[in-house]
């Protein structure tokens, strides 16, 4: 498979699934009437989806590995599209809960494979560039979803929300089948032990922080047990889950920090500013909506400039001052009333968050070697989960300090996370760490190789 079509491919199940979250949340209400659930059970739909995804991430990074990102990206769209048209047929609220967990498993083998097959297919200097094209395209899903969604449930019913994917899914998913069957180099076992704790981990984890309630501290009691018996398991294992040379890597661990707290940030702010605006200022939701634009314009158009940055800057710089870019724009929200302040204060948001997903994004998936890409775009899908969750958390909890007091903690939040970028590849570090694999991808494309696909 060609670039172009490998990048088309990761753009469409990045879009796909960011979609699917933004469009499903709008078009829940219209689900509850229709089937005549408790608003309990509506919220499964979102939560089984989330406990299922969180908990296989790196596995099916892994997965994707040792099979090959192209298989596992072409059998996630295909299953993630199938089960979204099997929701939009379903007789009932319980069987969308549990056609969401099968949603779940395949949209986890989809989201990793997205970064695998860019990390396959692009020489580590030129990775930056497809990865920004993927976050503005992320961007502009979240910006649209609500639109398409709203439009979609209002018009045409809450089952058409989920027939919105499934023409896509199978074009990419088949055309991702087609051509010649991709040569998978030689990886470790696959480690179920380890796979199953770190499940048993994350799962508690998120259901404990997205739905708390009377189960939270026996779930994350269990959580926290698995998560010590996980580091012990992965200490002695021959063939851990996680290669020493991914989350060992101090440039990687750094990277996945930054996007769990700038994304914790970012949606902490959200989540607050929404009750600033329709209680607060007495906006309805769509004025509010409109004042929140210039957040997804700046996301969808820092990206692109961000290739440009990490050549003249390096990670290090970049990631830092955009996360000081993102905390500012936390900082003018907590004392923003009038039109003009708001749309500074969400600009630097989407400016800041859109600059850090390229950038730390481009951290962890070009530290990996190529066969552990998987594992390092697991990684990545992880932190992305968990850093809302946790935001969404913090802010429900804060709610009662104000939401002033609210927005200002999560500006400092992400100001915390500015001195992390110091351990990230300053500019031309990462040539020599990195010249051995730059020299294996030209090496494979010479005329007469014998190692070439």
């Amino acid at each position: 498979m060609n670039r172009r079509l490998t990048l088309a491919c990761s753009v469409a199940g990045a879009v796909l699934v960011a979609l699917d979250g933004t469009v499903l949340t709008v078009a829940q209400p219209s689900l509850q009437r229709s089937l005549h659930a408790s608003y309990a059970e509506v919220q499964w739909t979102s939560t089984a989806y989330l406990l299922v995804v969180a908990g296989l991430l790196v596995f099916a990074g892994r997965l994707g590995d040792r099979y090959g990102q192209r298989r596992m990206f072409a059998l996630g769209m295909l299953g993630f599209g199938a089960a979204s048209a099997a929701i939009g047929f379903a007789p009932g609220i319980g069987w969308v809960i549990g056609l969401r967990v099968v949603q779940g498993v395949f949209g986890a083998l989809l989201q990793p494979a997205t970064l695998g097959m860019l990390r396959a297919a692009y020489p580590p200097d030129r990775l930056a560039m497809p990865l920004a094209v993927r976050t503005s395209a992320i961007g502009l899903a979240a910006a649209t979803g609500p639109l398409v969604g709203g439009a979609l449930a209002t018009w045409l019913g809450w089952r058409s929300v989920f027939f919105l994917g499934v023409l896509p899914a199978l074009a990419f998913g088949l055309a991702a089948l087609g051509g010649e069957a991709p040569r998978v180099p030689a990886t470790p076992g696959l480690d179920l032990p380890g796979a199953l704790l770190l499940a048993v981990t994350l799962a508690p984890l998120v259901h404990a922080l997205s739905a708390p309630g009377a189960a939270t501290v026996p779930a994350l009691a269990v959580s926290a047990v698995a998560g010590i018996a996980f580091v012990r398991h992965e200490r002695r294992a021959a063939r851990p889950l996680l290669p020493p040379g991914v989350i060992g890597a101090g440039p990687v661990g750094a990277a996945l920090g930054i996007l769990v707290a700038v994304s914790a940030a970012l949606f902490g702010t959200l989540f607050v500013e929404t009750y600033v605006l329709q209680r607060g200022l007495g906006l309805d939701p769509f004025e509010s909506a409109v004042r929140s634009v210039p957040l997804a314009v700046m996301m969808i158009a820092s990206a692109p400039c961000c290739p440009a940055l990490l050549r003249r800057w390096g990670a290090r710089w970049t990631t830092g001052v955009a996360t000081a870019v993102l905390a500012l724009g936390g900082l003018v929200l907590s004392r923003a009333t009038g039109t003009l302040p708001l749309g500074v204060g969400f600009a630097l948001l989407g400016a800041g968050f859109g600059t850090v997903m390229v950038a730390a994004t481009h951290v962890v998936v070009r530290q990996a070697e190529s066969t552990a890409a998987g594992v390092a775009g697991g990684l990545q899908q992880t932190a992305l989960n968990i850093g809302p969750v946790v935001g969404v958390a913090a802010a429900t909890a804060l709610m009662d300090a104000g939401p002033r007091t609210a927005l200002c903690v999560f500006a400092a939040l992400a100001a915390a996370a500015v001195p992390v970028a110091r351990v990230l590849p300053q500019r031309g570090s990462e040539k020599g760490a990195l010249g051995a694999d730059a020299r294996e991808a030209d090496v494979r494309v010479l005329p007469g190789d014998p190692a070439r696909p």
